[in-house]
């Protein structure tokens, strides 16, 4: 089993391809919304391009679960030939039972709370643009930072990031250089 993880692409079909070279093989991807618009308050990046993104998605061999972000409209549907879900969706792979949300309206806790409703062991989620791991009441909470607009640093350095499930196993990798940044178990 191989679960892409991947959240705040902000429209850049460079940050997504790299980001897909590193998620190659994976049997699903889940997006943890902010798809396709950049807000112009951060500036414009090199690779925006949305309708080479659209192309990218809708063309992607892996399937692909997508939530609604803060910065996704709901124009989408007619550009994406994947439904942009909802607010939050529940998806079952194995025995990991996974809530994704981008997370804007969530503090940790809720995050914790809405995953054991739903009977899940991870809740994905995105929109701070910075990579995390960390379990809360039994819940492993996996934000894959971002691939286009990546807010972590290492040596005053952003860090392009994206994540991966396999087996039992949650990885948050450097997709500049395939490096492992963090790891944790899924709680069962």
């Amino acid at each position: 089993m191989k679960i892409g993880v991947v959240s705040d692409t902000h429209g850049n079909i460079d940050a997504w391809n790299k980001a897909y070279r590193q998620l190659e093989g994976a049997d699903l991807i889940l997006h943890a919304g902010d798809v396709l618009y950049h807000p112009p308050r951060l500036g414009w990046i090199q690779g925006y391009d949305i309708p080479a993104l659209v192309d990218a998605l809708n063309n992607c061999k892996t399937p692909l679960v997508i939530v609604r972000g803060n910065c996704d409209a709901q124009v989408y549907e007619e550009l994406l030939k994947i439904p942009v879900q909802s607010d939050y969706a529940v998806v079952q792979f194995g025995a990991i039972r996974i809530v994704i949300s981008h997370g804007h309206l969530f503090t940790k806790q809720g995050m914790a709370d809405m995953a054991r409703r739903y009977g899940a062991n991870c809740f994905v989620f995105g929109h701070t643009h910075i990579p995390e791991i960390e379990t809360v009441d039994q819940v492993l909470l996996i934000n894959p930072g971002s691939p286009s607009i990546p807010k972590l640093e290492i040596e005053g350095r952003p860090i392009p990031t994206v994540g991966l499930i396999t087996d039992a196993t949650v990885h948050i990798i450097n997709i500049d250089d395939g490096s492992l940044l963090k790891e944790a178990k899924v709680p069962q």
